[in-house]
């Protein structure tokens, strides 16, 4: 009976649903210690002349930007048995700085948003680290992108609601943080029983070890051409979202539009569905080399959506139309590289990585840029409309990322010799070949 029981749970927790569930309710929930704060307005302080939540978005960025790039050891090198550990001990850390926030005044409590950033900037590489180097990664990686969606705007609306009930602006962003707190420990329960991957996972996709800062500079240096090719398309990708995202209200009313809220979110669950419906389904590419340059594919399709979408707003295009467009050709590369190029990078070579060790230099890139970008977009005279300065980047950063793919697609198919009869070589200690097809 005992046995039967055994069977029967460990059937539940390898169950992909299981661990979509567990993965994709951890991260929405880290949201609710995040971005709740976003829903006030802090009008009653300036700092310098600065405005407060200005000072308030940047001091988390940064934290959360520091986080990056300290992931790129942490993340890489955490042991697995102390993966959950390590999430509870962050998320309660960054708990404990919202209380501080509530407690200290104004405007010191910037610091407390600042320390509150570091410790969320690790969790996403912490909850991948579960989903990675699975026969089903990309579907789960996936539906743990549309986490970014969803969760945001939750999470801002607890914020108001809060507000709406008398909650202070100090004192908001804790208790969101407590309302979010029995949800995120459930799942991360979920996690905790999620099993490695197995025996045949590992014969598909290559075993994930912890990285050394030997085997880190090792990967890098090898294709570091095509990584910094990728790097670039992400950054581009990160900084076109980024806009579209925290610019909305903007783009709309350059669109003659005024409802914005509405047609925003009913926007981004077009483009969240279509982006999941054509990436999660990579998982059925069995053959590595294939799904990877349909990874590459797909963000060659996305780019070019892009300068295509931008061409036909001054050509018939509907204007809501150009936004659902222009969102998937962003999206489509944004989460291709999340889902598909570093998992089937790692796959095919058989390296000594993990996708988080990867996502994290280019998230550190990305996220880089974007405190540039608000730094900018504050403190610069601009004029002309945020419509006007998308379309054109959108056109620049469009043209250079179609020939950056290419060069990717060139560079690793003589760097790997994308065949599937072909050898490929490895480090000492690992698999000295490997076909093509997963």
């Amino acid at each position: 009976m005992a046995k039967q029981i055994n069977f029967r749970l460990q059937k539940i927790v390898t169950n992909p649903i299981w661990v979509l569930v567990a993965a994709f309710g951890t991260y929405f929930c880290m949201y609710g210690f995040r971005k709740p704060y976003t829903a006030a307005s802090f009008k009653d302080v300036l700092v310098l002349g600065v405005s407060y939540k200005f000072l308030l978005i940047i001091a988390q960025t940064v934290g959360y930007v520091a986080a990056k790039w300290i992931g790129i050891k942490f993340v890489s090198e955490i042991k697995p048995e102390q993966r959950i550990r390590a999430i509870v001990l962050l998320m309660g850390f960054a708990e404990l700085m919202l209380l501080f926030f509530g407690i200290t005044p104004r405007p010191w409590s910037m610091v407390c948003m600042l320390l509150n950033g570091l410790p969320l900037g690790v969790i996403f590489g912490l909850v991948l680290s579960f989903v990675e180097g699975r026969k089903n990664t990309e579907f789960l990686i996936a539906g743990l992108c549309a986490s970014f969606i969803v969760s945001d705007g939750v999470s801002k609306s607890i914020g108001a609601m809060l507000l709406s009930w008398g909650i202070s602006e100090n004192w908001m962003p804790f208790l969101a943080g407590l309302i979010f707190m029995v949800p995120i420990l459930v799942c991360i329960g979920m996690l905790s029983v999620v099993p490695l991957p197995s025996a045949a996972d590992i014969e598909k996709r290559s075993a994930r070890l912890p990285m050394t800062g030997a085997d880190r500079t090792y990967f890098f240096r090898k294709y570091m051409p095509g990584l910094l090719g990728i790097i670039l398309i992400y950054l581009f990708a990160t900084l076109l979202r980024s806009i579209r995202a925290d610019f909305a209200v903007e783009l709309w009313s350059g669109l003659g539009y005024t409802q914005t809220p509405a047609l925003f979110t009913t926007s981004e669950l077009i483009v969240s569905f279509g982006v999941i419906v054509i990436l999660g389904l990579a998982f059925l590419i069995r053959n590595h080399s294939k799904a990877f340059n349909f990874a590459l594919f797909t963000n060659l399709v996305g780019f070019s959506l892009l300068l295509v979408t931008v061409l036909g707003l001054d050509n018939g295009l509907g204007k809501f139309q150009f936004m659902v467009l222009a969102g998937l050709g962003i999206y489509l590369p944004y989460v291709a590289v999340h889902a598909v190029v570093f998992e089937r990078l790692i796959a095919m070579t058989r390296e000594r990585a993990t996708v988080g060790f990867l996502m994290y230099i280019v998230d550190s890139v990305g996220y880089t840029g974007y405190i540039g970008l608000l730094i900018l977009r504050y403190f610069t005279p601009i004029g002309e409309s945020i419509l006007s300065i998308f379309l054109k980047l959108a056109v620049g950063f469009g043209m250079l990322s179609v020939l950056i793919v290419l060069f990717c697609y060139v560079y690793f198919r003589l760097k790997l010799h994308t065949n599937e009869q072909r050898t490929i070589n490895f480090p000492a200690g690992q698999s000295s070949s490997i076909q093509g097809a997963g």
